[in-house]
């Protein structure tokens, strides 16, 4: 079972992290902000790729402690720790040769798991032969090149002091200090793309496929390789973790949507695509006993009838909290998109491309406020407030908006420890309903949402004490 430390705590999130990250590899898709040159993927840059022996050398990643002046220089190690979370992009390729990936394959009838494209665009750096160059290895898994971009150009002068940062960024490197950029590469795997063998469909899922799931800031965390001192900080910009999780929160929604929109995409024969729904909201116990009653709970977003597909609101959920904060303004438009989103669901196609489009447009306003936003002491605890108080948590009907609030929570109390805006001594106490938290959306059939309100209901009263 994996760990994860934050705010000096030992929290298990087995199920949500370790999981996820340890059997969904492979980010292929980046894009920089208007400051930076286009940004093309991995697959289609067109840049060589060395795999991971071109970052190798005791003067390069690959030393066995963290002794490098500039960067710690043992990044290959961090990398390739079979022990830890850190090192499950390296096991990515490994576990196509599960026996549940072959499973999985035989279900779909796609031949072995490891030399299938809907894995491999994944689980490994799955670029063209072409641009292969002799160090390059597919097993290596989802590998440097796989976030930081064909190598071919960058590695020959990125070590160079005389060399600028952008400059690196002109021979191909990917600006993964922009936590957009960042958002896009991850989102690629952990919810999928447009490109061909990256969109993960619900027959995948249906197969045996884990559950997709993400957030920007704590993924960041838990594959940390790099120290953001005075170095860094001179060379890039920094965000904070507050800032960097409604990103996420950001590009998660746009991603969604725009995958939605694609026709190709959202249909599946006479059924609309289930990727895109709330798991839980249909995956729920089936009983002939007529004193059975069903589990499901009014959600005053969710206005369908029983019985209809919901979409995956989590990131809606959360985005509704930062508006309240950052964009009191933008909040009852973003609030009734949302809903007229949901009702567009289950009328014709021209009413949900419309209420899809006007939802979008409203989370990339949101998404230009965020960037702008510096998010103060008080913004941060007005959203931690908004997802913990009873404005959102009856809206945790189902599994995967629980999810994220457990781990916003985390988040931006981190976020403001880092920032010095509140002494982390004075959250301690929030330490053990935090860890609860985890423990009650651990297992998703397990899911017990009136346990978890009773627990967002003593953090909601420990974080007004931070005022």
């Amino acid at each position: 079972m994996y760990y994860c430390e934050r705010m000096g705590a030992r929290i298990n999130i087995g199920r949500i992290i370790a999981i996820l990250l340890c059997t969904i590899g492979g980010f292929c898709l980046a894009k920089t902000t208007n400051a930076q040159a286009t940004v093309k993927t991995p697959l289609t840059d067109g840049f060589p790729h060395e795999g991971v022996l071109g970052c190798y050398g005791s003067t390069c990643h690959s030393r066995q402690e963290a002794t490098g002046i500039t960067v710690r220089q043992n990044e290959i190690l961090t990398w390739l720790d079979s022990t830890s979370v850190s090192g499950a992009h390296s096991r990515s390729y490994k576990t196509l040769k599960s026996p549940r990936s072959k499973a999985i394959a035989k279900r779909l009838g796609i031949g072995p798991a490891n030399k299938a494209r809907e894995c491999l665009s994944c689980h490994t750096d799955n670029i063209p032969e072409k641009r292969r160059l002799r160090t390059f290895q597919l097993d290596d898994g989802v590998s440097c090149e796989s976030c930081h971009g064909g190598s071919g150009e960058w590695t020959k002068q990125h070590y160079n002091k005389n060399i600028s940062h952008s400059m690196n960024l002109s021979a191909g490197l990917y600006p993964l200090e922009d936590p957009e950029v960042r958002a896009n590469i991850c989102l690629s795997c952990h919810l999928g793309s447009e490109e061909e063998g990256q969109f993960v469909n619900h027959r995948l899922m249906a197969a045996g496929h884990p559950r997709l799931s993400f957030e920007l800031d704590l993924f960041t965390e838990l594959q940390s390789h790099h120290t953001q001192d005075y170095d860094y900080r001179r060379r890039k910009k920094v965000r904070t973790g507050a800032q960097i999780w409604a990103v996420g929160q950001s590009m998660t929604l746009k991603r969604q949507l725009k995958l939605f929109n694609n026709r190709h995409l959202n249909r599946d024969g006479i059924f609309p695509e289930l990727v895109f729904f709330d798991c839980l909201a249909c995956h729920r116990k089936i009983s002939d006993d007529p004193d059975w009653r069903p589990k499901a709970r009014q959600n005053p977003d969710r206005i369908n009838a029983p019985g209809l597909v919901n979409f995956n609101d989590a990131s809606m959920i959360m985005l509704l909290a930062t508006a309240k904060a950052i964009a009191p303004d933008l909040a009852p438009k973003f609030e009734d998109a949302v809903k007229a989103f949901h009702v567009s669901i289950n009328q014709k196609p021209s009413n949900r491309q419309i209420a899809t489009q006007r939802l979008r447009n409203l989370t990339n306003e949101l998404m230009h406020r965020i960037e702008k936003t510096n998010f103060t002491k008080t913004q941060t605890l007005e959203i931690l407030d908004t997802i913990v108080a009873g404005t959102l948590t009856h809206r945790y009907t189902d599994y995967v908006a629980a999810e994220q609030a457990i781990m916003a929570i985390d988040t931006l109390l981190s976020s403001m420890i880092a920032s010095k805006q509140v002494a982390e001594e004075s959250v301690r106490d929030m330490r053990r309903e935090i860890n609860d938290a985890y423990d009650a959306v651990e297992n998703p059939n397990d899911y017990d949402q009136d346990k978890l309100t009773r627990i967002l209901l003593v953090l909601s009263g420990r974080i007004k004490r931070l005022r």
